[in-house]
């Protein structure tokens, strides 16, 4: 079965009624950002992160945003994982205005709408792989076995099908972050927001780990990858860069 094909079958994987899935068209970006600054007050000064940014991103496109350290790009990731929000401006994810949320509000976006994978893997390591991929649907509500079947099968999907009660302790490194993106994916969420998801691993496993992601986007998903390295970036359709709280470049990278 293709990954096309697997991907299909939990395109609406869940009937709980607690779950609310992301509901975007192609008119609909799953992400719209519009004049969005983020100012920080020390107490003796302010610090402005981001300036003024505006882009959009439509469902289905795999899009890397790249810059520095210290050009913003990690006050931008957090404001598109629904972990912070904008000073000023307005942030849209697939059509729910996120900008003006308190914590309970973002904690719900965060869990109905985005699957995060992270450098650290961020695993439990007491728990085996599909106890951590079924997380998210802990929160979601859903049935003990349920959540079981779904975890399962989302690990088979990105090969790891044989290693369902491995804890972390006893995969590889890229195995882990194979568990991270079924953790992500597991929900069926609107985006899939991944922060240097192949930082930690070597060549090889960072190679595999793109190729997963490059097929979870042939298969429609909408990802967002942060990455200060433009190799990293290169394996994007599109490139958003970003330097001293701005945008100065939007391409394609292919």
């Amino acid at each position: 079965m293709s990954m096309d094909e697997s991907l299909d079958e939990i395109a609406n994987p869940l009937n709980h009624p607690t779950v609310t899935l992301p509901v975007s068209t192609k008119s609909t970006p799953v992400i719209a950002v519009r004049e969005i600054r983020k100012v920080y007050d020390t107490g003796s000064f302010k610090v402005e992160a981001l300036k003024g940014v505006t882009f959009s991103i439509e469902r289905g496109e795999f899009v890397a945003i790249i810059g520095p350290s210290g050009s913003g790009k990690s006050t931008l990731m957090h404001i598109l994982g629904a972990l912070d929000v904008p000073t000023s401006g307005s942030f849209e994810l697939a059509g729910e205005d996120v900008s003006e949320m308190g914590e309970e509000q973002l904690a719900e976006v965060r869990n109905r709408k985005i699957g995060f994978v992270f450098q650290q893997f961020n695993l439990l390591s007491s728990l085996n792989a599909w106890r951590n991929v079924e997380l998210p649907l802990i929160y979601a509500g859903l049935d003990s076995r349920r959540r079981r079947q779904l975890a399962i099968d989302t690990l088979g999907r990105v090969g790891l099908g044989e290693r369902i009660d491995h804890r972390p302790g006893e995969l590889s490194g890229g195995q882990q972050q194979r568990v991270a993106i079924a953790r992500a994916l597991v929900t069926n969420p609107a985006l899939i927001l991944a922060d240097e998801p192949s930082g930690n691993l070597d060549s090889k496993a960072a190679t595999d780990v793109l190729n997963l992601f490059r097929e979870l986007h042939q298969s429609g998903r909408t990802i967002v990858l942060i990455t200060h390295d433009r190799d990293v970036a290169s394996q994007a359709e599109r490139i958003i860069s970003i330097r001293d709280g701005l945008i100065f470049e939007a391409d394609r990278s292919k």
